[in-house]
């Protein structure tokens, strides 16, 4: 088979790269000093942080207050880390939290209480069109239903969430229907069904691979870059529905060039490792059909009762997606991997509730890495694109998916139909070329 080769693109967008600004070292002996040369009063104030050492930092946290912890979100207009508590007799690990730079706030619920919480709803409330994940910000679960659960559904999720008392859960009624994002269409395709390609990864034998969602992978085992075109990969792994959405699909040419980035229409983003998700964080998403959209973290391990079954452990976010987008890749302006388009309610005219699947979570699963697969071609960027890489027309038309392949690589390429991100293509409808500014 011949050597399937991606180009890459000149403009790219200016990353930071993951930096561990601190957080991991400020629970440390020196965790007293203050930011600016200033004071040892100064050092209890809270820190300015970036979203992703905030996750890091509540990481530690969690360890260190133990049941006092009670859940944490980034306050993303003062940049910094707010951790919650529950009262008690932990005045000492309080005040080291503090220290660490920490926002402290006191509440109610503890995670104890609130897991309660979320298993009575699996019990008495799985119901197709609900989901419910904890909202650090209120310290309680939100509970959400579709359009779909009426009447008796309706009266049976409220009946539940009201036995969970006062001050455990609110409940929210969502006007679109719950779904997972795959379609007819364009993209990355196997017989009627249409996905985005997430992430490519390195598997665990060293062979090139990417992520895309597991309800895409379920229903089918080969998967081509064209509508009607020869497979260019085969699932390796897939779950759904189940303890997660993900799926590991390996490239059929073991020397297909699989480089870690995402385009985002005429622009990438180099993507350097995967993270965890933080309650607030500002995320990007690239869907084959929407293009570029933005939004924030909402809650984390959500529960989701699809038409086809409950997956459990999805990132909740207000971040649009439309059918064709499931399996995209969601991801920060610093070039962490984050999430797996999932599916969830609505579009992006309306807006509504959208689901990702974690990427390290996948990750683990599956035993791939991210971010070593595109070493050789950032090296070689130029030979790897060729003079392919402006080519996204042709590409776009041997797709038949002029209108929202836009710019998005050559003929060579093979996914000139939008089908990629992590494999640097992307959907000129929603990416603008201007950087990371694009809403929906």
């Amino acid at each position: 088979m011949s050597h399937k080769r991606i180009p890459k693109r000149k403009a790219a967008i200016a990353v930071g790269g993951a930096v561990a600004l601190g957080a991991a070292v400020i629970l440390l002996p020196h965790a007293n000093a203050s930011q600016d040369g200033a004071s040892s009063d100064a050092a209890t104030a809270p820190k300015t942080l970036k979203a992703t050492d905030a996750s890091d930092l509540a990481s530690q946290l969690a360890g260190l207050l133990g049941d006092a912890f009670a859940g944490s979100y980034y306050d993303g207009d003062k940049q910094q880390l707010v951790v919650n508590v529950v009262p008690g007799d932990n005045n000492n690990v309080i005040v080291q939290a503090k220290k660490a730079g920490a926002t402290v706030r006191e509440v109610d619920n503890s995670m104890t209480e609130l897991a309660e919480g979320k298993r009575t709803l699996k019990t008495e409330a799985t119901i197709p069109g609900t989901s419910w994940a904890v909202d650090p910000r209120t310290n309680k679960i939100l509970v959400t239903a579709d359009s779909t659960v009426t009447g008796e559904k309706w009266d049976r999720l409220e009946s539940t969430v009201r036995g969970l008392g006062s001050g455990m859960a609110t409940i929210k009624k969502s006007e679109g229907t719950f779904r997972t994002f795959a379609s007819g269409g364009d993209a990355i395709f196997s017989g009627g069904a249409r996905c985005s390609l997430g992430f490519n990864v390195t598997a665990d034998d060293g062979a090139p691979a990417f992520l895309t969602a597991g309800h895409c992978a379920v229903a089918a085992d080969e998967w081509s870059d064209a509508q009607n075109g020869q497979p260019i990969a085969t699932v390796d792994q897939a779950v759904f529905p189940g303890e997660g959405d993900f799926a590991l699909v390996r490239y059929d040419d073991p020397a297909t060039e699989a480089p870690s980035d995402v385009d985002v229409g005429g622009q990438t983003v180099q993507i350097t490792e995967a993270a965890e998700a933080t309650v607030g964080q500002e995320v990007f998403r690239m869907g084959s059909t929407t293009g570029l959209a933005d939004g924030q973290v909402l809650g984390l391990d959500a529960t989701v009762n699809y038409p086809e079954g409950t997956v459990t452990g999805l990132i909740q976010t207000d971040v649009c997606a439309e059918p064709g987008d499931s399996g995209g890749s969601m991801f920060t302006q610093d070039g962490l991997a984050i999430g797996l388009t999932s599916g969830g309610s609505g579009d992006c005219t309306v807006g509504g509730e959208t689901f990702f699947q974690p990427v390290t979570t996948a990750l683990a699963a599956v035993g791939a890495t991210l971010g070593e697969a595109g070493a050789g071609d950032q090296a070689g960027g130029e030979e790897a694109g060729g003079e392919d890489a402006g080519a996204g027309e042709a590409g776009a038309e041997g797709a038949g998916a002029d209108d929202q392949a836009g710019e998005v690589g050559g003929e060579e390429a093979g996914q000139d139909d939008g089908t990629g991100y992590g494999a640097g293509q992307g959907a000129e409808d929603g990416a603008g070329d201007d950087g990371l500014t694009e809403t929906h």
